[in-house]
């Protein structure tokens, strides 16, 4: 059966074959497997199906058709505020079927902690390209809510110099927390900037140690582009805040 490389490649190559997916298996893959497993128990769509270990120790995963949101010029359907609020739902879907379960353990939730438009699979529900579910769950982990909340309001509407106006910002992120139900907003602000703070000095520690993935991400400008991202949040930090509290 032919083989194809889907889009990403900078930590893991993907391939599709047939209508399932190969995978190179990482640290966590007892972790994210055991997390698949029980979102397909609850019978959530929102998540690949992990179908077991196949040639050269590779996991095999069931194949989500649909948009993955890989480009950098997206379709306007990608970015409106219908699915911005489904992102969001399908969000709180996951972290209330994870909140309380042996892979949360003490922590509130099981957080994908790489929520993004790239790791996103968009459909046409007869109004234009919606979100059904989220791929790439290799980093998954027990933290708190906020986490995820913050990563996806970082990642789905841009946060740094490309947003020419904070309070299109505002607008986006009370969205999203809207849809997903979050009450208590006073740390997402913070949070965000823990996250962009975080990436773009690992990117730079792992490529300083050699990592080869790291190296090509730095080689990109992600390290720089994050933290410029890093420095329009702080910027704008007071803005945000008030908006969204």
């Amino acid at each position: 059966m032919a083989e194809n490389k889907l889009p990403g490649g900078f930590v893991n190559e993907v391939v599709r074959e047939g209508e399932t997916v190969r995978r190179n298996q990482s640290r966590n893959s007892e972790f994210v497997h055991a997390l698949l497993e029980l979102f397909a128990r609850h019978d959530w769509a929102g998540a690949p199906r992990f179908l077991g270990i196949g040639d050269a120790n590779k996991e095999i995963l069931s194949f989500l058709p649909g948009h993955a949101g890989w480009e950098q010029v997206q379709p306007a359907a990608v970015s409106c505020d219908e699915s911005l609020a489904g992102v969001a739902e399908l969000v709180r879907q996951f972290h209330d079927l994870t909140a309380g379960s042996t892979l949360a353990g003490a922590d509130q939730v099981v957080c994908h902690n790489d929520l993004s438009p790239k790791n996103t699979i968009y459909r046409d529900l007869g109004n234009g390209l919606r979100p059904v579910a989220f791929v790439d769950w290799d980093i998954a982990a027990p933290r708190a809510r906020i986490h995820d909340v913050a990563h996806m309001c970082w990642q789905y509407l841009k946060l740094g110099p490309s947003v020419h106006d904070p309070a299109k910002a505002v607008q986006g992120m009370r969205v999203l927390c809207d849809a997903y139900g979050l009450a208590e907003r006073a740390d997402l602000v913070k949070t965000i900037l823990w996250w962009q703070d975080r990436c773009w000095r690992g990117i730079e520690a792992g490529a300083a140690s050699g990592d080869t993935a790291c190296r090509a991400l730095r080689a990109a400008g992600k390290a720089d582009e994050v933290r410029a991202s890093w420095s329009w949040v702080r910027r704008h930090s007071r803005e945000l805040n008030k908006g969204i509290t």
